[in-house]
């Protein structure tokens, strides 16, 4: 669906169980189907160990318990400005 859409971020909770499959397929999907590649960006009660398998497999950005939203967004914001240079 983010490739149909053309969307520039996904964003994946915790809440699903599943941060590791989900940020590692949606990764793959997007290089698979040859499209402009989207940042994924993944927050939520993660564990501390997670993180680096995340940014290795993907994920643009990892926000763990008691992130500051705005420093979170201001964190996103920037890095999709370079990504869109």
């Amino acid at each position: 669906m983010a490739a149909e859409n053309d969307v520039h971020i996904v964003g994946i909770s915790s809440l699903a169980a599943a941060t590791k499959p989900c940020s590692c397929s949606s990764a793959t999907s997007s290089k698979r189907l040859a499209v402009r590649t989207f940042m994924i960006v993944v927050g939520g009660v993660i564990p501390s160990q997670d993180y680096e398998f995340l940014k290795i497999n993907g994920a643009a950005a990892v926000f763990g318990p008691g992130t500051f939203i705005p420093d979170a967004a201001k964190e996103i914001l920037a890095k999709l400005s370079r990504a869109l240079e």
